[in-house]
């Protein structure tokens, strides 16, 4: 049980934002939205950030959920591994990986299960989710890995969103 109740999903005001939020999502709020929306303004530049980053980066997508099923295991975000776990299959993640994304320590040892770019961007998240700072060697691996400064920029960028989200739906306990 949230501990804020989620806004009614057919809210229509404010139109303008709603419209937009819905556009985004395919039509239909998320129970994330239901609660964003108690803040418009809040609602309103998370939508255009957070599509950014889901949508606007050249990081390849199953490296971007990677990282998010990563932050949602670290941080017992249940409702975004849920809502991201389907994504990152969709991007070529296999079932036996997200399973083991269920516990990202065990995962990062698992040498045959994910590819070395898999494991820095797992390691990057690790330690950026945990610690914040980010030792010189994972840096460098992800860097190697990744081929560009650009997209070492877009994975930082990605975890750090992804942790906010992590952190607004744990605070407000939000379950799937």
């Amino acid at each position: 049980m949230t501990r804020i109740p989620l806004i009614d999903k057919n809210i229509q005001e404010p139109r303008e934002l709603v419209s937009a939020i819905r556009a985004r999502r395919g039509g239909e709020l998320i129970d994330l939205d239901r609660l964003l929306l108690y803040s418009p303004k809040l609602a309103a530049g998370w939508n255009v950030f957070l599509g950014a980053v889901r949508d606007g980066l050249t990081l390849d997508g199953k490296l971007r959920e990677l990282a998010i099923c990563v932050i949602a295991s670290v941080n017992g975000a249940e409702y975004e591994f849920h809502q991201h776990a389907p994504l990152f299959q969709k991007a070529g993640g296999s079932a036996a990986q997200t399973q083991a994304l269920r516990d990202p320590d065990a995962a990062l040892e698992n040498a045959g299960l994910f590819s070395d770019a898999e494991h820095a961007v797992m390691r990057m998240t690790v330690e950026m989710t945990r610690g914040v700072k980010v030792s010189d060697a994972t840096f460098a691996q992800a860097r190697k890995v990744l081929g560009s400064d650009q997209l070492v920029v877009e994975l930082i960028g990605v975890v750090g969103a992804y942790n906010m989200v992590a952190r607004f739906i744990v605070a407000l306990n939000l379950e799937p």
